[in-house]
C-alpha cells in the first residue's frame, strides 16, 4: 500500500495545473476526466458498434472504454493495450490511487503478445469520483471487478493485483475463480496483521535509533503531519516503497492524482498506523481454496515480508513464488528486469 501527500517531495516537483474553463467542464459533463498519457502499444483501438450511452460508437477510442459499475450508477475508465490469447486485467494499489504507476507493464507485456487492460477503480483518477463513503469497502470493490470483467467481456483471463489490488485479487479469486486463467498477487501479504508486523520490523532495521524514537513518539501523539514525522516517513519510503532515484514519472503522476480520502477511510494515515475498515482483513485460512494457477511476487525490501509471499504460494495448491532480490514495494520499477522475467515466464506458461 502506498500513501502520503508529502511523498511528492521525494520525486519530481509537483506541477499544479490550472483549473479548466467552466464552459469546457460543462460541455464535458458526464464524460471521463483527463486521461493519463501512456506509451504506444499494439493496436490499442476499441470500436463500440452498439450505442451504450457511455462510449461513442463506431469510432476508434485508443483502447479506452468506460464501464458501468454499481449497477450502472457510475462508470470507471479502462484501457486495452495489445491483442493476444492471454488477457490480463490489472488491479492497481492504493486504495485511492490510479493505474499510472503500472505503466511499466507497457514496456513488456504487449511486446510478448499479451493483452493488458488498465482499470482505474471507482473514486480514482479517470473514473467517477462520487462523494459517498459507503462505497469504499472491499466487498463492494470485489463486485466492481466482476462488473468490469463482464463489461470488457473477459473470460478465462489473468487477474493481476498489486498491493491493495492484491487484496482485491485474493477476494475476487475466492468468489469468482471460475473466470480465471491465472492469478498474480504482487507485493501483498494475506493479512493486515502480517503487513503491520513487517512494516514495524522493517523500520526498526532501516532507521537510525534517534529517528525511530522520534517517529514512535510523534506517532503516539497522533502528530502524523509534523514536519519531522514526514521527514522520517519519506526517508523510509525511499528504502521500502521505491528505491529508484529519482522516482519514475508514472509513480509521481499517480501521487498527484491520488484520492487520499479513500486511503484514509480504508487503511488509515499511513502504513505504520492501520486504523481503517480493512484492519481486520485476514485470508490465511482460506488461501487453500484458490485452485487457479497463481504467482506471488515479493521483494527483499518490500513492505510485505518475502517469507509471507512464499508461505502464500505454499498454501495455494497451484501456486509458486518469486522474490526480487534488490527490489522494494514497486519492484516492477526498482528490480525491473528480474520482475518482468518471472512475470512473463508465468504468463506464458498459462
Amino acid at each position: 500500500m502506498m500513501n502520503r501527500r508529502n511523498l511528492l517531495s521525494i520525486g519530481a516537483a509537483s506541477t499544479i495545473l490550472g483549473a479548466a474553463n467552466s464552459n469546457l467542464l460543462a460541455a464535458a459533463n458526464g464524460a471521463s476526466s483527463e486521461t493519463a498519457p501512456t506509451t504506444c502499444g499494439q493496436d490499442e483501438d476499441v470500436e463500440i458498434t452498439v450505442p451504450d450511452g457511455l462510449n461513442p460508437p463506431n469510432i476508434r477510442t485508443a483502447g479506452i472504454r468506460m464501464v458501468p459499475v454499481v449497477g450502472g450508477k457510475y462508470k470507471v475508465w479502462t484501457k486495452r493495450i495489445g491483442h493476444g490469447p492471454i488477457k490480463v486485467l490489472l488491479l492497481h494499489g492504493g486504495s485511492g490511487f490510479g493505474h499510472q504507476y503500472l505503466e511499466a507493464m507497457e514496456s513488456f507485456l504487449p511486446q510478448a503478445g499479451i493483452e493488458m487492460h488498465y482499470y482505474d477503480q471507482l473514486g480514482c483518477n479517470n473514473s467517477d469520483q462520487p462523494d459517498d463513503t459507503t462505497l469504499w469497502t472491499l466487498p463492494r470493490y470485489v463486485e466492481e471487478v466482476e462488473e468490469v470483467r463482464r463489461g470488457l467481456g473477459l473470460e478465462n483471463f489473468v487477474l493481476y493485483g498489486h498491493s491493495w489490488g492484491g487484496m482485491m485479487a485474493i477476494d475476487y479469486a475466492l468468489k469468482y475463480q471460475q473466470h480465471l486463467r491465472g492469478l498474480v498477487i504482487s507485493n501483498m501479504s494475506a493479512s493486515m496483521r502480517a503487513f503491520e508486523m513487517r512494516t514495524a520490523a522493517l523500520r526498526r532495521e532501516l532507521l537510525a535509533p534517534a529517528d525511530l524514537s522520534k517517529m514512535l513518539s510523534l506517532e503516539a501523539a497522533g502528530n502524523y503531519n509534523d514536519p519531522e514525522y514526514q521527514r522520517i516517513l519519506n526517508l523510509l519510503y525511499t528504502k521500502m516503497l521505491c528505491r529508484t532515484n529519482p522516482w519514475p514519472e508514472p509513480f509521481t503522476r499517480t501521487l498527484k492524482r491520488a484520492n487520499f480520502a479513500i486511503y484514509t477511510q480504508m487503511f488509515g494515515p499511513n502504513e505504520f498506523v492501520i486504523t481503517g475498515n480493512q484492519q481486520g482483513w485476514d485470508r490465511w485460512g482460506v488461501l487453500n481454496q484458490i485452485r487457479t494457477k497463481a504467482l506471488t511476487i515479493g521483494a527483499k525490501w518490500d513492505e510485505m515480508d518475502p517469507e509471507d509471499m512464499k508461505k502464500m504460494a505454499k498454501l495455494m495448491p497451484n501456486a509458486r513464488s518469486v522474490i526480487c532480490p534488490t527490489g522494494s514495494h514497486l519492484c516492477m520499477w526498482d528490480d525491473q528486469a528480474f520482475y518482468f522475467q518471472h512475470l512473463l515466464e508465468f504468463l506464458n506458461s498459462l
